[in-house]
């Protein structure tokens, strides 16, 4: 790099012009995820070099209680030259910006892997009882982009973080993903996933097919009466599954805030068996990388295979998009067969895709009497 990128604020058309000319980007860095996020103060950032714009960042700041000193958060990002062989030049302005705006500490997410497992690993694994975690396999990948990033973060003060519970709630650092493009950059057929994925896997995709499940997707803004619909299987299924579920005011504001910024951002999806929803998902695309992101399927008519049919109506989708990734989001790294999050990871691994570890969520205190407090506090909340 020949100088030193400057850090400003940029306007909300600046910030999503560059996320637009991105191949990937994750979509919690868009503008609008500081829409869906209201109860955090948001600001777009631009690194500029020679003038260009060549880095951006959606930033959330959280209020400390009492006091007007912040976190600055920067979820899954930002979207910088992460194979910059100085990663001090870049992180060095943005802290010097957040220290002027308040922020006692900042935290965000390197979007880099480190490490990639196969589906046929994850499987040995659970199988295998000396196995308990992913890492106790040898990973099929390692990220040397990720291994580089650790590193200079290590060097540069920042701390890896635990990204269970607390006051971020963190991102997911596992991830399960289908590849919709082989090594040399080739786009992957319809065929080629299908015969990635398990044979349970097909052969639930052909039961819904013959079952007559069919499948249907919002196009555009998504309408009241469908965000209701998925709303109500949602709260079915949270109660059956027994997790808190989310008000339908924060899909809305979800659906509107991206929606307003793409027309193919977000959508729903919804598979009906004879007029009956059994399945009904959103997916969230940028770019070449699509999502899967909330789920929700009926207790009846389970054996029609719906929440089957959905997902690979929305895999479909994202090749037909020239998608490089189809995103089932966040696994823990537990392979233990005792271990209730083990199913999860059994549903997701019967698509063939590959478990993906990133960096992780790393801090970088500012001031460092109240982030020893903040941490203190987040360590007494568990």
């Amino acid at each position: 790099m020949p100088s030193a990128p400057a850090v400003r604020e940029i306007s909300e058309t600046e910030h999503l012009d560059f996320i637009r000319a991105q191949r990937s980007a994750s979509f919690l860095q868009t503008p609008a995820w500081g829409r869906v996020k209201s109860e955090w103060r948001r600001q777009s950032l631009g690194w500029f070099l020679d003038g260009e714009l060549v880095g951006a960042a959606l930033v959330l700041y959280r209020q400390l209680p009492k006091v007007k000193r912040y976190l600055a958060y920067l979820p899954e990002g930002p979207v910088i030259d992460w194979e910059s062989e100085d990663l001090g030049a870049w992180l060095a302005p943005l802290t010097a910006h957040l220290k002027a705006e308040g922020a006692f500490g900042v935290r965000m997410g390197p979007p880099v892997v480190t490490r990639r497992w196969s589906a046929a690993q994850v499987k040995e694994g659970i199988a295998d009882e000396s196995v308990r975690t992913l890492g106790d396999l040898p990973p099929t990948e390692r990220g040397h982009t990720g291994a580089r990033v650790v590193s200079q973060l290590h060097e540069l003060g920042w701390r890896p973080q635990s990204v269970e519970g607390g006051f971020a709630a963190g991102q997911p650092q596992y991830n399960f993903q289908i590849p919709l493009r082989d090594a040399d950059g080739t786009a992957r057929t319809e065929d080629d996933v299908l015969k990635g994925m398990n044979q349970l896997w097909r052969r639930n995709i052909k039961k819904a097919d013959k079952q007559g499940v069919e499948v249907s997707t919002t196009e555009g803004v998504v309408g009241s009466g469908d965000l209701q619909a998925f709303h109500d299987l949602y709260l079915h299924t949270a109660e059956r599954d027994h997790f808190t579920p989310r008000p339908l005011s924060y899909f809305r504001t979800m659906t509107e805030a991206l929606g307003a910024e793409e027309p193919d951002r977000i959508r729903l999806h919804f598979a009906r068996h004879e007029g009956d929803l059994v399945a009904a998902t959103i997916s969230i695309r940028v770019g070449a990388h699509a999502w899967y992101s909330y789920g929700a399927s009926s207790t009846e008519k389970r054996e029609v295979r719906g929440s089957n049919a959905v997902q690979w109506a929305m895999i479909r989708e994202a090749l037909a998009a020239g998608a490089d990734v189809y995103d089932l989001r966040g696994i823990t790294d537990t392979l233990d067969p005792d271990d209730s999050h083990v199913g999860l990871i059994q549903f997701k691994v019967g698509t063939g895709g590959e478990a993906v570890e990133y960096a992780g969520e790393w801090d970088l205190p500012i001031n460092k009497p109240l982030y020893k407090a903040f941490d203190l506090y987040m360590k007494r909340r568990g």
